[in-house]
């Protein structure tokens, strides 16, 4: 990764090193100084870059009824809490990444787009996990509202909602077997775990500055990038035998993923509750730092104290997010999900040309703009 001239090697495990979070520090006055310009903007005259969503509508079509049909051993009252997410009014994001990257790597390697059905199998099984994760997320925060209505656990109570997201799982690893391809099974396998760890890494705090920002981009892989860049290794390895591409298709996923969440992290302060379906400032009142955060204690040292205590005092969630928004931690944080945008255009520009691989870089953008 090239950033103001100064040339970072890409973490191949997707986890960002200490000295990787140390340069980020000592970056932030050039950050705070910095212009702000979006790294896709040439991208929106450029006929060639195709929409991703029409482009992956059609391998998309039927999804969620597929989904269901995963679901089908459950009594009613399971299917219809593991059901309640799979409505289609999501977006999709997940499935419609992994069947762009798996005709872009196919068309690399033999020149042909036809997708294989054990691919369009991981676009199914990524989306069932990652809905898995949302319902057992809601039921850590203790949320009561996920995409304008209410939540499993509070609408069938906790307990009932821990063993949904189970059974979610369990039906994804089911479907994931079927596929029998050890290593495909291995590498999805390593999105759970990563999962599960990213979950104990956000109960936690560092004192140390470096430190910390390293622990939450470590949390910000495991807990979204990992489903991204796994599942689009996943489909790559289905399609083409060659470990470079594999490592490609990893590392494009692993980029957006970590910039989808970064700009997930500043809509917590810049858009409404109507937007996001959730309430503002959500990861403050959870006791959570995140990047927009992070930045702002370079302005506002005053921040570091109220992390160590997870924003619990009174007037702390209030505090914190007038220091953020006088800050320039938005403009920081909007700036390392560029680089990271910038990171995966470099990955995918390696395949060979072609719709899929075009409307992948195309995404790039839409994950920096969007508001919700």
């Amino acid at each position: 990764m090239s950033l103001c001239g100064i040339h970072i090697s890409p973490v191949r495990s997707g986890l960002l090193t200490h000295s990787m979070s140390a340069f980020w520090w000592s970056q932030s006055r050039f950050l705070h100084s910095s212009q702000v310009t979006c790294c896709c903007s040439k991208t929106n005259s450029e006929a060639k870059y195709k929409d991703p969503f029409k482009l992956g509508s059609g391998d998309l079509k039927n999804l969620y009824e597929d989904i269901k049909k995963e679901l089908l051993g459950a009594t009613q009252e399971l299917k219809d809490m593991c059901e309640y997410y799979f409505d289609g009014k999501g977006k999709a994001l997940r499935p419609m990444l992994v069947v762009l990257m798996a005709r872009a790597c196919n068309t690399h390697h033999n020149n042909c787009r036809e997708m294989h059905p054990a691919q369009r199998s991981i676009a199914v099984i990524a989306e069932m996990i990652h809905t898995a994760s949302l319902v057992h997320d809601d039921v850590i925060d203790g949320s009561n509202s996920r995409r304008g209505k209410k939540t499993v656990n509070q609408i069938w109570g906790e307990r009932k909602a821990v063993l949904a997201g189970d059974y979610i799982l369990s039906a994804a690893s089911v479907a994931l077997a079927k596929i029998g391809n050890a290593t495909v099974i291995s590498v999805l396998s390593q999105v759970i775990e990563d999962l599960v760890r990213g979950e104990f890494l956000q109960l936690g705090s560092k004192e140390n500055e470096n430190e910390r920002f390293a622990h939450y981009l470590e949390k910000t892989f495991k807990k979204t990038a990992s489903l991204i860049a796994n599942s689009c290794k996943a489909v790559s390895i289905l399609g083409c035998p060659d470990p470079k591409v594999h490592e490609i298709a990893f590392q494009y996923g692993r980029n957006v993923g970590i910039a989808f969440q970064l700009i997930d992290d500043i809509l917590d302060f810049t858009s409404c509750a109507s937007q996001l379906g959730k309430p503002t400032a959500a990861d403050l009142k959870l006791g959570l730092a995140t990047g927009p955060v992070l930045f702002a204690c370079q302005q506002f040292p005053e921040l570091n104290a109220m992390i160590m205590r997870r924003f619990s005092l009174p007037g702390d969630v209030e505090r914190a997010w007038q220091y953020v928004r006088q800050s320039d931690g938005v403009h920081q944080t909007t700036y390392l999900a560029q680089r990271y945008c910038n990171e995966a255009i470099r990955e995918i520009s390696k395949l060979q040309p072609s719709p899929e691989r075009d409307a992948l870089i195309h995404l790039t953008e839409i994950v920096l703009t969007r508001d919700k």
